[in-house]
């Protein structure tokens, strides 16, 4: 069968688009690339419909960028943050690591660096640029469209995972940490942002 399947990827738009309310460039190739690489894992067939299931959280998504692509992946692969199989790694990039956690393969896939040129070709009769990178990314072919990186990740697998479950206090602030996410800094258990790795900072206030 020829890739992309319309049969299969039709549902997972409307899907997305009710999400949205409307399908961007970027939702559509999210999709793409959560399709393409649970299909490069084995973790469904050609013939897959309409969606893969991931109940019993096997595979681990770790996307790069957040925004509508984030949530394109998230629809075709079924991580989502809230059960804890998709982690947003903000570097600006249009990208995401799969992660099978009973196998421990991995497998990262990029767009091509010539998506946009690509999408001219195969859409050129579009509305607009806009309308033209939207229509392209659904029927440009896989292998033209997607990259795929074997990759080993920095931490381990149960590192990332952690136990879910487990509470402690920092012991600076006194706020709770969960899922093993506290450090140890001179003998004291902290939070990152107490241990200094924070985003943020207090704000001072003057009373008067």
């Amino acid at each position: 069968m020829t890739f992309p399947n319309t049969a299969v990827l039709a549902p997972l738009l409307k899907e997305l688009s009710q999400m949205h309310r409307h399908l961007c460039p970027r939702q559509v190739l999210g999709i793409r690339m959560g399709l393409f690489g649970l299909r490069q894992m084995g973790l469904i067939e050609s013939d897959y419909q309409p969606r893969y299931q991931n109940k019993r959280k096997q595979l681990l998504c770790i996307m790069e960028s957040d925004g509508c692509g984030a949530d394109g992946v998230a629809v075709a692969t079924d991580c989502f943050v809230g059960n804890r199989t998709l982690r947003v790694l903000d570097y600006g990039k249009m990208a995401c690591t799969l992660v099978d956690t009973h196998t421990e393969k991995m497998l990262r896939i990029i767009p091509h660096p010539n998506a946009r040129q690509l999408a001219h070709q195969y859409a050129p009769n579009s509305a607009s640029r806009w309308h033209t990178y939207l229509d392209g990314y659904q029927i440009i072919p896989d292998h033209l469209l997607l990259i795929t990186q074997d990759v080993i990740l920095t931490q381990s697998i149960s590192e990332i995972l952690s136990r879910p479950g487990i509470r402690v206090n920092c012991a600076q602030c006194g706020e709770e940490i969960v899922n093993q996410r506290e450090v140890i800094v001179n003998g004291r258990m902290l939070c990152r942002s107490c241990a200094g790795d924070s985003y943020f900072k207090k704000a001072e206030w003057n009373a008067e």
